[in-house]
């Protein structure tokens, strides 16, 4: 039952986290409605940032709603993305889908992250030293 929970220790905090993965993105999943960007760990630990701007839903309620079916879909996705630090960006039109809807596209992107990051690890040897 734990490994389903949200704490701390799964979430980027920090400006520096994510900025992190913007700065070093490794994979990428566009998914129309929402982008997902990712970065290779050192370690095993899976953390999920969210951004879900005033521009994408006006509403608070609407916002906390993508953002909570987000992270409940990470939940159940955490064990194949091990080892990244993966930001959700939350786009135009995504108040517009129901939630079955918006699960069953965040299960799909899931997956395409999970085989672009295995597909990607070996290549992983770039230094991105040099960016500011």
């Amino acid at each position: 039952m734990t490994e389903y929970c949200f704490p701390r220790h799964v979430r980027l905090l920090n400006a520096g986290d994510y900025q992190s993965v913007f700065n070093n993105t490794s994979s990428k999943v566009f998914a129309g409605e929402f982008l997902l960007l990712a970065t290779k760990r050192d370690d095993d630990q899976t953390r999920l940032g969210l951004i879900v701007a005033k521009k994408t839903d006006k509403r608070a309620v609407g916002r906390n709603r993508i953002k909570r079916l987000v992270r409940d879909s990470f939940r159940h996705h955490k064990i194949p993305l091990a080892g990244l630090d993966i930001v959700f960006l939350a786009r135009q039109g995504i108040k517009e889908l129901d939630n079955p809807t918006l699960h069953k596209r965040l299960d799909k992107a899931w997956d395409q992250l999970a085989k672009k990051s295995k597909k990607a690890a070996p290549n992983q040897k770039r230094d991105h030293s040099n960016q500011k």
